[in-house]
């Protein structure tokens, strides 16, 4: 396969910290005495202004330097926890305010473990875009500290000439708020979180906010939507994980600032992997998803947060795909079709990157396979801590071409770019 892999390598970095609130009970031992949080709230209450002062410098000391706008987060913490504890502020100094704060807080390590699995869709900003180049947002799976996965993005351009430039990251990075949600007590049901007003895209981490999705956020598979009366949507379904049991759900946002988290209904919902298509075909809703963990499914709806059973429309066949097959990422319109990446695991749990072309009008309808995969592991990307894997949860077309961002061994992220007229070629 005329496949170009980019030079370019995304790892996992430990260096990549966020503050995240640290949740302390509020009940008290066998129901006597004082909760650990109200002691510890106690404690700094009684401090001299002095005291509290030099107690705060050694915070800021240790951890203003690694964090973006420490002070305020701090502040923003502690207003959650008055509120929470009914704590009497009238004659409080900022210092204070902040060392309760820092006391509620911990640094979290977001992509220390392993970043990958990676989704594309163009940006919703093409300002001052030459001929010939795209600007692009993506998203990653990042796993940190015990392997809870989290949603980061990248933000970049690629070009007709296989170029690809990522935006720096920040140097701090921020996560994304759920306001008026917190405590022990993890929320159920629909929830919104909000990218920070100065925080870029690039620099924002969505972490889990629900029960549902308490042990992670999964493998999001990102599609620009259009709907039937011209307006424009990115959605994204992942796999929320609370260490028991998966669901999908769905996440929606017109300006990537505001981001809706919704929890998705029907027996297909039960599974992970469902991908999107980019828009409704003969008024209907349709999503590739995997029901029985083997073949290949087209399912339908009249809504976008509830999916039944569907149609079978791949099985393994050859030798690569012989354990199972899947979706990797949301189906791609083009002039023949739509064309449709797939996984498929052979033997000694190898996975690889397929395609197959769908009928544009009837999706259901087949129309090509490819043989042999696309894109597989080679010598120099099999080890990591998934090994003899690459996987995308989603490409984009540009121009005349593929880009595929994908990831390696459940560690890191590769780029590649492939023509579309060779790989309908190949079926």
């Amino acid at each position: 396969m005329d496949l170009y892999n980019h030079r370019l390598r995304l790892h996992a970095d430990p260096s990549r910290v966020v503050v995240r609130p640290f949740h302390i009970s509020s009940t008290a031992l066998n129901g006597q005495g004082q909760s650990r949080a109200q002691r510890m709230i106690d404690e700094v209450l009684a401090m001299s202004a002095v005291e509290a002062s030099e107690q705060l410098s050694l915070v800021l000391r240790d951890f203003e330097a690694r964090h973006w706008q420490t002070r305020r987060v701090f502040l923003t913490r502690y207003r959650e926890i008055a509120e929470t504890h009914g704590i009497d502020d009238s004659a409080l100094g900022d210092e204070k305010r902040q060392l309760i704060g820092a006391y509620f807080c911990h640094e979290y390590s977001y992509a220390a473990a392993a970043l990958m699995n990676p989704s594309a869709v163009p940006h919703y900003d093409q300002s001052g875009m030459p001929e010939g180049s795209q600007r692009i947002l993506m998203s990653l799976r990042a796993v940190g500290e015990g392997h809870i996965s989290s949603v980061a993005f990248r933000e970049g351009i690629i070009t007709d000439e296989n170029e690809l430039i990522l935006a720096p990251e920040p140097p701090f990075a921020t996560a994304a708020d759920a306001y008026g949600i917190d405590g022990p007590e993890m929320p159920s049901g629909p929830v919104t979180v909000h990218r920070d007003r100065d925080s870029t895209l690039s620099g924002t981490v969505i972490f889990p906010i629900t029960e549902a999705q308490s042990k992670g956020l999964e493998d999001l598979r990102l599609v620009h939507f259009t709907h039937e009366d011209g307006s424009h949507e990115w959605l994204g379904t992942y796999t929320a994980y609370n260490g028991a049991r998966i669901q999908s759900e769905l996440m929606r946002t017109r300006d990537f600032r505001a981001f809706d988290l919704v929890p998705m209904t029907g027996s297909a919902a039960r599974n992970k992997g469902i991908a999107l298509f980019p828009r409704t075909v003969n008024g209907e809703y349709l999503s590739i998803g995997r029901q029985d963990g083997e073949n290949l499914y087209l399912l339908r709806s009249d809504r976008l947060d509830h999916w039944d059973d569907g149609e079978l429309i791949l099985t393994p066949v050859y030798p690569w795909e012989l354990v199972q097959i899947g979706n990797c990422g949301p189906p791609i319109e083009v002039d023949e079709g739509w064309l449709l990446l797939t996984h498929g695991v052979g033997a000694m749990r190898k996975y690889s990157i397929g395609a197959a072309l769908l009928d544009k009008n009837d999706p259901s309808k087949v129309i090509g396979r490819t043989r042999e995969p696309i894109l597989a592991a080679a010598d120099q990307d099999r080890e990591g801590y998934v090994p003899n894997v690459v996987y995308t949860c989603g490409a984009m077309r540009h121009g005349d071409k593929l880009f595929i961002p994908y990831g390696i061994a459940d560690s890191s992220v590769g780029f590649a770019f492939v023509e579309i007229e060779k790989l309908l070629s190949l079926m």
